[in-house]
């Protein structure tokens, strides 16, 4: 029988905030599946449709993953003809990601994954509830890029 401190912990916070994160990401690809992109894919179209032409490596600070990762990514999407990449005027080392005519095309046809997680997740959740809950974990959240940031890795 497990002992009282290992339920806790899987009955923690952060273990529900980890369980609706993989729900979340679950029903994303479920909604994605059909037009053949990723989660990440979806976030970088999303970017460059909403906030136009944006620097490679910009986008791997939004995102928070590797180069080597988001280049595999971005690889895809202008194989799929849906994003182009370009040499930067002034630094020919960087990369400038803009979205194609194919690929504001399908984001105009796309179902937004993330309204609808949001719609389904907390529909009838009290607001106030949720601003605490809110509240809570953008505070762990800080903390804890606050101790990563400034080199307190333990």
């Amino acid at each position: 029988m497990e002992d009282k401190r290992e339920i806790m912990k899987h009955d923690s916070v952060g273990a529900w905030a980890k369980r609706l994160y993989f729900a979340a990401r679950a029903m994303m690809d479920s909604v994605l599946r059909p037009y053949d992109l990723g989660s990440t894919q979806w976030y970088v179209l999303y970017q460059l449709a909403n906030e136009g032409p944006t620097m490679q490596r910009d986008v791997v600070r939004m995102l928070r993953i590797e180069r080597a990762t988001l280049s595999g990514i971005v690889s895809t999407l202008v194989r799929k003809g849906l994003v182009d990449q370009t040499l930067d005027s002034v630094d020919q080392r960087q990369r400038m990601l803009r979205i194609t005519r194919s690929g504001r095309k399908l984001w105009k046809e796309l179902p937004d994954p993330t309204a609808l997680i949001l719609a389904i997740a907390f529909d009838g959740a009290d607001p106030i509830e949720l601003a605490i809950t809110r509240r809570v974990l953008q505070t762990a959240t800080q903390r804890l890029n606050e101790h990563i940031s400034g080199g307190n890795q333990a």
